[in-house]
């Protein structure tokens, strides 16, 4: 193992991946405290480019270039005086302060960088989450999940593939080939279920003449409870409803998936669901390697506990945030569930509290504000519920200005690790290449 780098005596704090919410606080921090030289801060992360993992049905869908949204870690973190490591981790040993990463390799199989070590003052855990399939058989082999750009880009593959074998091949299009059946209907499936259903009427018109998007395209949203959209409010979720019912996306709920096979998803009831391309989004869980990990306490879907501080329960120099923190707030007895609002409350809350340790101030307790959910389908519509919008009463909102609200998400969080002017000109620069590009990537 390659040995750790010498900082020459600063504090060193490692934060471990490159989420919406890590990204945030490695940049936040470059700037407040690796700009200044009073700690030395760096990121690790395994994949080479970020991409704001709530955009991720969009690449999927083939609505959103990656190339124009994609965050390089080696540049951003040049420019924000923070380093970038590649690397998955594997290991944490608490005695030495260490965290230990696997080797990483390139497309053929070639080693890029070896195992090695980082050591940290501070640790911050937020590698997020991944899709809990239940041990149901087949998901693994058959299903594609939505967690990282990756499999995003490479279901869009798979589906682009599916549409150029189904219009060339010799006989007529066979029953499920073009069928998309999307298996949990949270904010994921059901944002990707609406993108769907345009852009292959999209990919259609584009010369793909032997296919008949009435008959030979469909999309199935499953859902193992009674309504879609269940963390949201009812009347969000039925207004949803009605929307995907008039673009002609159906909808089982009640709905409990038992096997995914190559030619399609069998239910619990003992119906079939002929579909060749199944997307999982059913469910969420931390990464297996940190169950146990380093003597932490965990949950049993692998989350870190931490506690009022988002220090982990035994180890105060180690942090947890985002989607793989287990985060009770004192008075609520509920746990902050696993929403980008969460994670990047949580990074704003740390950019703060890790120069107040560093300095041994006492730190504050981290409260949660929801400000509600918006769900966006596309170009058809956008709804929404605001938390305390009004002298604290809540407000349902739809149309264009749900829509605007939906894209000041992403706008706040560019802002975030960009700053006002560069976001700006991002925006400018991508309207007008909107118009002069293919609305929908055809590779």
């Amino acid at each position: 193992m390659v040995p750790a780098e010498n900082l020459n005596g600063q504090h060193r704090v490692v934060v471990v991946g490159g989420g919406a919410a890590g990204l945030q606080l490695a940049t936040q921090l470059g700037d407040k405290l690796g700009r200044r030289g009073k700690a030395h801060v760096t990121l690790v992360d395994r994949a080479r480019t970020h991409i704001w993992k709530p955009l991720l049905h969009e690449v999927a869908a083939g609505s959103l270039d990656v190339g124009h949204h994609a965050v390089d870690y080696l540049h951003h973190a040049h420019q924000h005086h923070f380093r970038y490591r590649i690397g998955e981790m594997v290991g944490l040993d608490r005695e030495a302060r260490c965290i230990r990463l696997a080797a990483s390799h390139d497309a053929e199989g070639r080693e890029v960088t070896p195992e090695r070590s980082v050591p940290y003052d501070t640790l911050v855990m937020a590698v997020g989450s991944t899709t809990n399939d239940f041990g149901t058989p087949g998901v693994a082999e058959h299903a594609i999940a939505l967690d990282t750009q990756a499999q995003a880009v490479r279901f869009h593959q798979r589906l682009v593939n599916a549409m150029l074998r189904a219009h060339t091949q010799t006989g007529p299009v066979r029953p499920g080939q073009l069928h998309v059946t999307v298996i949990g209907a949270g904010a994921t499936g059901t944002e990707l279920a609406a993108e769907l259903h345009r852009t292959l009427r999209h990919v259609v018109g584009t010369g793909l003449d032997r296919i008949d998007p009435d008959k030979d395209l469909k999309i199935t949203l499953v859902e193992a409870a009674d309504r879609i959209l269940p963390a949201v409010p009812h009347r969000l979720s039925a207004e949803v409803m009605a929307l995907l019912a008039k673009i002609g996306v159906e909808v089982r709920v009640r709905a409990r998936v038992t096997e995914v096979r190559a030619d399609g998803v069998a239910l619990a009831d003992g119906s079939f669901i002929p579909s060749e391309l199944v997307v999982w989004a059913a469910g969420v869980k931390a990464p297996p390697f940190l169950q146990g990990i380093g003597g932490l306490e965990t949950t049993r879907t692998n989350q870190l506990v931490v506690g009022p501080t988002l220090q982990t329960t035994r180890d105060p120099d180690i942090f947890a945030m985002g989607d793989c923190a287990y985060f009770v707030e004192v008075g609520t007895g509920t746990p902050v569930p696993p929403r980008a609002q969460a994670a990047h409350q949580q990074a704003t809350y740390l950019v703060r509290q890790i120069p107040a340790k560093m300095d041994g101030r006492p730190l504050t307790p981290f409260k949660y504000r929801d400000f509600g959910s918006l769900v966006s389908l596309g170009e058809y519509s956008t709804v929404g519920s605001l938390m305390g919008f009004i002298q604290g009463k809540n407000m349902f909102i739809a149309g264009l200005f749900a829509r605007l609200m939906y894209r000041s998400l992403y706008k706040m969080h560019e802002r975030a690790l960009h700053g006002t002017v560069k976001t700006a000109l991002d925006a400018v620069a991508r309207a007008l290449t909107r118009r002069t590009e293919s609305r929908v990537k055809l590779h």
